[in-house]
């Protein structure tokens, strides 16, 4: 059983990890918001039927009350929100850099979570900030140029990771009060209205557009959102913390091999020692949360496409 477990979420973190490849393929047809309100409305449609299961599979949860849809509805439209913020800096920046390297900035909202703990009085332990510096030092490498320039699309990135930590900050203060499913499918819904709304503002969507995108679009929303979600849910039920952390963490690697397999992106060994130490400086940041963490079904990593 737990073998079966690992390898569902050894699926959907490469499933996520060609999601920032299909993001960068999109973009060719349609414009971000564009891109980002159709594969979130997908995303929607195929959590429906996880939520039906759910209802009918699942004891009423006595701690949340009978006003639990409407919590899990006024938390998704904040959540979302900043989802929609996120979610578009990232889709922009994915313009401007490659899919390899936006996988890795963004992986730094794992970095930046403890960090801003602080803000909340919590206790960020030692080795936390060993893997803080770590990651650090590597996005330094990953990033920064001569004269300590950024790139415009790693900055975009960069500021988006600042976001999905202020996400993943909300939903770690509500998710054991109300229920998750519902809460994922809200705040995919704000995010899509509010995506789709931006896009009619400011892009023009044709149907020839998206009837050239419709593969990307369709990868992100029914398998990046819908499909992952579902492996990511029914995988934690039966592997530990520590195993759910390391291998949904290796989402930055199938970015950075199916931008290099499908893209042809390469990245030079700056850059390549760069994603290593940030990848090192992510896992070393979990270890203090290995035993202490929960199995919970809306972890971090499932949030970010």
């Amino acid at each position: 059983m737990k073998l079966r477990a690992n390898l569902l979420l050894l699926l959907a973190a490469a499933i996520w990890g060609l999601a920032f490849v299909t993001q960068r393929i999109g973009m060719e047809y349609v414009g971000p918001f564009t891109f980002t309100g159709m594969r979130f409305a997908l995303g929607c449609l195929t959590l429906l039927p996880l939520l039906l299961f759910n209802k009918r599979h699942s004891p009423p949860d006595p701690v949340a009350g009978t006003d639990k849809p409407a919590n899990s509805w006024r938390v998704g439209l904040l959540a979302g929100s900043l989802m929609y913020i996120a979610a578009s800096l990232q889709q922009i920046g994915l313009i401007y850099t490659t899919a390899g390297k936006a996988a890795f900035i963004t992986g730094m909202y794992i970095i930046l979570v403890p960090i801003a703990g602080i803000f909340l009085k919590h206790r960020i332990s030692a080795v936390a900030w060993c893997g803080s510096v770590v990651a650090l030092a590597g996005l330094y490498l990953l990033c920064v140029k001569q004269g300590f320039a950024i790139a415009y699309g790693d900055m975009l990135v960069l500021i988006s990771a600042f976001f999905w930590t202020a996400h993943l900050l909300l939903i770690d203060r509500f998710t054991r009060r109300i229920d998750t499913l519902m809460l994922a499918f809200s705040q995919f819904a704000t995010c899509a209205a509010l995506s789709l709304a931006t896009a009619l503002c400011f892009e023009t969507i044709t149907l020839s557009a998206l009837s050239q995108a419709w593969i990307t679009i369709l990868y992100g929303g029914v398998c990046s959102v819908g499909i992952a979600y579902t492996l990511q849910f029914v995988g934690q039920k039966h592997a530990s913390p520590v195993h759910t952390a390391l291998i949904l963490s290796l989402e930055t690697v199938f970015a950075a091999v199916g931008g290099y397999f499908i893209l042809h992106e390469l990245l030079g060994w700056r850059e390549l020692i760069g994603c290593m130490l940030i990848l090192g400086g992510m896992l070393l940041s979990q270890l203090p949360n290995f035993r202490s963490q929960p199995n919970d079904p809306m972890s971090p990593a499932g949030d970010n496409h």
